[in-house]
């Protein structure tokens, strides 16, 4: 039986993807209590970095957007991997911390990482708010535009 979380993942045409791998001495997350940290999880699919570059240069504050949202699929799909594959146990996006590779003049950081920010609210509903950081970078790992980290809440 679907879950209400995966029927509003399908309905919304979004397909989630493996829980990504570790790249380096890391977990991908770490749960303590009813608490799923999730560590910066970057704009991959099908272990493809998708929309690289500095955003202001070679990348759109308006394709900077989709890749927050490709970037937050990735916790989603950590989160559901923490809840044995039950979506519906989240009971809070607690908290997302958006790092934008931008030039020393971008400013729009907040309007990337509303990104990440609209998809965990289309996906989870009023519990998908949450609090955030949007936070400039000179580069992120591998290249990336973006990176995502969050917090949820699990029952």
């Amino acid at each position: 039986m679907t879950g209400k979380v995966d029927a509003r993942l399908i309905e919304l045409k979004l397909a989630l993807p493996s829980a990504p791998a570790a790249v380096a001495n890391y977990v991908p997350y770490v749960k303590s209590g009813n608490l799923v940290f999730v560590s910066g999880q970057l704009p991959m699919r099908d272990a493809t970095l998708h929309y690289p570059g500095i955003v202001g240069a070679q990348v759109t504050a308006e394709t900077a957007y989709e890749a927050a949202k490709l970037c937050a699929l990735n916790p989603i799909a950590q989160v559901k991997e923490a809840c044995g594959g039950d979506l519906d146990r989240v009971t809070r996006v607690v908290q997302l911390n958006g790092f934008v590779a931008g030039r020393a003049d971008f400013t729009d950081q907040p309007e990337v990482v509303n990104g990440a920010s609209d998809l965990m609210v289309a996906v989870f509903g009023d519990a998908g708010k949450h609090s955030r950081a949007a936070v400039g970078v000179a580069s992120l790992p591998r290249g990336a535009s973006v990176e995502v980290a969050a917090v949820f809440e699990i029952a």
